[in-house]
């Protein structure tokens, strides 16, 4: 089916909100604006705040492009009030958004399903340490509702894990402590029903923190990702598996560790990734051919789709 700018109709592209992400979102959002004008879309970006409901509602809309990262955009709660309004959106819905953004949930799915993802454990209080130090050292410490790798640190050591929790616990979230894998990183785009090429990530930091992902320019990125054919669609594969078993649609990203015995390792699934200059899901996308704008494009007639 030819898909033509006018078929969209008036478009609000969310960013910002209040989340502990708004700063990437409102990157996002330009970004995501700015590629849909150049297309022709009639197409308005939206600095969301709590008073989403009425701008929305009255601003004559026909359907959203949600980049709105983090808690109010990314875990059901703006689905919940599009879907009220009865506006398509792009990603995913209510439930794939809800589960997605709560990381200790998706692990429990993750191991219900048989897929593998390292050892975990919720800390809700210094009575569960004696649980998080059974999983062995160290560990990664990190708030199981937020994004961007906000609030995450490695503890070494108890004293460690006692301070790591602290600085999680300060995002006002659950902390999750989760085994330590040592080995490559990889992520895979899911775009529709294909999951695109993988990116390695390299990066002189402890882990792929929020620095390197946003900030630092010496991060480095790898497509080709440096596997062979089969090790690569292996993982597009369980990429695949783990971002359909959470109810996720549409777009998203998956990101995976490789340990040093080539075992995979699912961490978690994005539905609302980033879409800045630094961003993986249009790095992938361009492997393929897809450039920005038509990214974009591609993402907004998933809406057309769902009607």
């Amino acid at each position: 089916m030819s898909i033509s700018a006018q078929d969209f109709g008036r478009v609000a592209v969310l960013m910002g909100g209040w989340a502990a992400e708004r700063e990437v979102s409102l990157v996002s959002g330009k970004a995501v604006l700015d590629g849909l004008c150049r297309r022709g879309v009639d197409a308005h970006g939206i600095d969301v705040g709590r008073d989403v409901l009425d701008v929305l509602s009255g601003g004559r809309f026909d359907r959203v492009f949600n980049v709105l990262h983090g808690r109010g955009g990314e875990d059901g709660v703006i689905q919940g009030v599009l879907g009220v309004l009865g506006l398509p959106y792009t990603g995913s819905g209510v439930m794939g958004s809800a589960i997605s953004m709560d990381k200790y949930r998706s692990k429990l799915l993750f191991r219900s399903s048989g897929l593998p993802t390292p050892d975990f454990t919720l800390i809700t209080g210094e009575s569960d340490f004696d649980a998080a130090c059974a999983l062995g050292f160290p560990l990664m410490v990190k708030p199981a509702l937020e994004g961007s790798s906000i609030g995450l640190s490695r503890a070494d050591d108890p004293g460690a894990l006692r301070t790591a929790w602290a600085k999680a616990a300060e995002y006002d979230s659950p902390v999750m402590a989760e085994r330590w894998i040592t080995g490559a990183e990889y992520t895979v785009a899911i775009l529709g029903d294909q999951a695109l090429p993988l990116i390695k990530l390299e990066t002189d930091h402890p882990f792929y923190d929020y620095d390197a992902k946003y900030i630092a320019d010496d991060t480095r990125y790898l497509i080709p990702c440096g596997l062979d054919q089969a090790a690569e669609a292996n993982l597009q594969a369980l990429a695949k598996s783990a971002f359909d078993v959470l109810g996720a649609t549409g777009w998203g990203r998956v990101d995976i560790l490789v340990d040093e015995q080539q075992r995979p390792w699912l961490i978690e699934v994005n539905t609302v990734p980033g879409m800045t200059g630094h961003s993986l899901v249009p790095m992938a996308a361009k492997a393929v051919g897809i450039d920005f704008d038509e990214l974009v494009w591609r993402i907004l007639a998933q809406t057309l789709e769902a009607v």
